[in-house]
């Protein structure tokens, strides 16, 4: 198991629970299209402590400040040892604060610190590509101590510690000594503690674009001093923080939250540029990639309840950079595509998260930003391309989950042509696009509506030529249509729907099991995007009670559980998704 933290700039997405140490750090770069990512070799960084030379093997806990901060406590009888690893918002890098407590009668000789080494670095995308060459460690005067760094000609990054600033009446020195050998290293601190005396040990690790770059992120988090980045962190979350009387589940909200906004979200190294990708940590399958879907339906939604000015900008960026490729299957985060394929509901998302975006802040200034106000013409462009010859109905290639459709018309697609055409004929104030509305909420009644098991009820797809299917997808659910306000929770087809596909007659639902949410068959287990969509589709009381026996990916959300023991079974580290799990819970909530 693992725990998490990160900023913007860094993410520390591996922390393993049985000895605290950082196996990888990950960080957003530009000109690579995607994410690098360290790795150690046991691990990048591995914090230690010794009792008179011997490693101290105690019972090992775990707590989580303010749900992000992740905190070790090692025990025996001598000592108490912890580690916090705090990732100050705004910094680039980050900082270990190390303490040792001696709890005996007796005077104690002991040593905290941290060793690692860098075994290499991975291009990821998906997948990950090793970058062999260019690596290289020197003593820096910098930050008088060593420097990791990488270059492919030009500098690519650096990776840099700091625990003592030698400048003049500078009055940081925390008695600390350090070693390389090669790419590994050992940084740490030897006292003698007396009875109840404590110590502690600051090592700032900084991300840049070369050696200066990394060795003065650290160095000014090192001259700030921990207990202000600690309180400056704390207070930030603090006002992020959310409340459910539940305490299980705030903790998830709060927790995925956190992981959405620093895992769904960051700023690029090389250009300092806000992008979103789908998740920030190499343990999710198609990391550091860019959906339209994934980031504006999901993540999108959550990073607005939490920060609307930091909203305002992330949005702003995706339409700088990605607007030109807009429905495309997926891309690069400089816009460029990565898997071709045409998604209607990807076309979608952006006008969707435009119009939250401007019903949460009234910022309706943003549709004159000639980005916005391009795109928004191209997507309704797109939109006639894809619109069948004589019906109100649009086709798409690929379904929600990415894989191709069955029939063109998805009923759950057209419903987001609805809700776009609805939304801009207020916002852009065109009643042609009203009247678009209207002629395509008839062509669903009229032409998606099947007789089911149960009566009728609407079909997953169809080609207009009498052949429709009965399925669903939890990233583009049937049960979603009143949330889009398309239909009433009443509206008999949409109760046959749901009904049917949540009962243990249809082959992908798992009513009956202890998580009893509805799959697909990309991942044949209950999705957590399932658990999303009950939170806001009225079977949220049920929906909280499959969280509560979910242990998803240690607290943090994946793309599916198994049924009966709540244990990730696909897509560990799914940061979009864990924002529509906190945004679906907040909504859940505002609804009691």
């Amino acid at each position: 198991m693992y725990q998490v933290t990160g900023n913007e700039y860094v993410s520390l997405p591996q922390i393993d629970t049985d000895n605290g140490a950082v196996q990888n750090l990950t960080f957003l770069y530009m000109q690579a299209k995607g994410m690098l990512e360290i790795f150690g070799g046991k691990a990048l960084i591995r914090p230690y402590f010794t009792v008179d030379g011997e490693p101290v093997s105690g019972r090992i806990s775990w707590d989580r400040k303010y749900y992000w901060i992740p905190a070790m406590t090692v025990a025996d009888a001598h000592a108490r040892f912890t580690c916090t690893y705090l990732t100050p918002p705004g910094e680039r890098g980050f900082v270990l604060r190390l303490t040792a407590e001696n709890i005996t009668g007796s005077v104690l000789s002991v040593r905290i610190g941290a060793d690692g080494d860098w075994a290499g670095t991975n291009h990821r995308v998906n997948e990950s590509l090793p970058m062999d060459t260019g690596r290289f460690v020197k003593e820096s005067g910098w930050n008088h101590m060593f420097v990791f760094q990488q270059k492919q000609l030009l500098p690519l990054f650096a990776f840099a510690p700091i625990v003592s600033d030698n400048q003049p009446f500078s009055e940081i020195d925390q008695g600390a000594d350090w070693k390389t050998d090669g790419f590994s290293y050992d940084i740490g601190k030897s006292v003698l503690l007396r009875p109840g005396e404590k110590t502690a040990l600051d090592i700032c690790f900084g991300i840049g674009y070369e050696e200066v770059a990394a060795c003065t992120s650290a160095k000014e988090m090192l001259r700030q001093g921990y207990d202000v980045l600690l309180r400056r962190s704390e207070n930030w979350l603090a006002r992020r923080v959310r409340r459910l009387s539940s305490p299980r589940l705030e903790e998830t909200l709060n927790t995925n939250l956190f992981f959405c906004f620093f895992f769904a979200s960051g700023r690029t190294v090389d250009t300092e540029e806000l992008c979103m990708v789908t998740s920030r940590s190499p343990r999710y399958y198609v990391s550091a990639a860019y959906w339209d879907r994934d980031s504006l339906l999901w993540a999108f939604p959550a990073i607005l309840q939490t920060d609307p000015v930091y909203a305002g900008e992330l949005l702003r960026s995706v339409f700088h950079r990605q607007s030109r490729n807009f429905g495309i299957h997926s891309r690069f985060i400089d816009g460029t595509v990565l898997e071709p394929g045409f998604e209607l509901d990807e076309l979608c998302a952006p006008v969707i998260a435009l119009d939250r975006y401007i019903q949460k802040t009234g910022d309706s200034g943003i549709l004159s930003d000639p980005e916005v106000s391009g795109a928004v013409s191209r997507i309704l462009l797109s939109l006639e391309n894809v619109k069948h010859p004589s019906r109100d109905l649009y086709a798409t290639f690929l379904q929600p989950t990415d894989d191709l459709r069955n029939y063109p018309y998805l009923t759950y697609d057209n419903v987001l042509v609805w809700y776009v055409f609805s939304r801009l004929s207020v916002l852009l104030g065109r009643e042609d696009l009203k009247e678009k509305a209207g002629r395509v909420r008839g062509a669903v009644y009229g032409d998606c509506v099947i007789n089911g098991p149960d009566g009728p009820m609407f079909a997953w797809s169809t080609d207009l030529n009498g052949h429709s299917d009965i399925y669903d997808e939890p990233p583009g659910s049937l049960q979603l249509l009143p949330f889009y306000g398309f239909c009433d929770p009443e509206d008999p087809v949409w109760r046959n729907t749901v009904a049917h596909i949540r009962s243990e007659t249809y082959a992908l639902s798992f009513a009956g099991h202890r998580i009893a949410e509805i799959g697909c068959k990309h991942a044949p287990h209950p999705w957590i995007l399932s658990v999303c969509n009950s939170l806001l589709c009225g079977y949220g009381e049920k929906a909280k009670e499959h969280l509560e026996h979910t242990v998803m990916d240690n607290g943090i959300a994946c793309e599916s559980v198994h049924e009966d023991t709540g244990i990730c079974t696909t897509g560990a580290a799914f940061a979009t998704c864990a924002g529509f799990l906190a945004y679906a819970l907040l909504t859940a909530d505002s609804t009691h």
